[in-house]
């Protein structure tokens, strides 16, 4: 994995934990919890999934599975959160344990397998399928607290209409190398 990877791979996982966060500070307490009906997820069980999955794919992930005895997937999709701080300070607890998990990656160490239910990857590979699947499941959660804000929704990226003028704001610097999320 090239250093320039993994710093791109760190910057778009702040970026998607961002995009979350945003997203969460727009709802009310009701709507956190909102599902539109008994089998779909609201934005908290979102939540307590993508932790639940990051936990289990973070905690040892050099010399453990992925997929931890300890971990119950089904559990996931129940809410027994009792309050907003319950979810964020859950949501605080699995973006830190995959930031702490990254800085473990190493020169010496990159080219190792880690194993997501004994499937072996190389670090690129686990980074770049849990990325993956933390940006489908942040985009559910934008998805779900854009349609319930309505037109009280506070854009996270290039409002309608804004292209001409967002678009000329870029143009207008000159050419060099930085990441989009630069700035946010």
């Amino acid at each position: 994995m090239q250093p320039s990877f993994l710093s791109s791979s760190i910057k778009q996982f702040q970026y998607y934990k961002s995009l979350g966060e945003k997203t969460i500070e727009q709802l009310s307490d009701e709507q956190l919890f909102w599902q539109p009906d008994s089998e779909a997820n609201s934005i908290a069980i979102i939540v307590k999934h993508l932790v639940g999955n990051m936990l289990s794919r973070w905690t040892n992930f050099l010399t453990e599975d992925g997929e931890k005895s300890w971990r119950n997937r089904d559990d996931e999709f129940l809410n027994d959160f009792e309050n907003r701080s319950d979810v964020q300070r859950t949501w605080e607890k699995g973006w830190a344990c995959l930031f702490e998990a990254l800085e473990q990656v190493t020169e010496e160490n990159i080219d190792q397998l880690v194993y997501i239910r004994n499937q072996g990857h190389t670090i690129t590979e686990a980074v770049n399928r849990q990325l993956c699947h933390y940006a489908y499941h942040v985009g559910q959660i934008v998805y779900i607290g854009r349609i319930l804000r309505k037109e009280q929704w506070k854009s996270l990226s290039i409002p309608k209409n804004a292209s001409r003028n967002y678009n000329a704001e870029k143009f207008r610097k000159e050419k060099g190398k930085r990441h989009f999320t630069d700035d946010l």
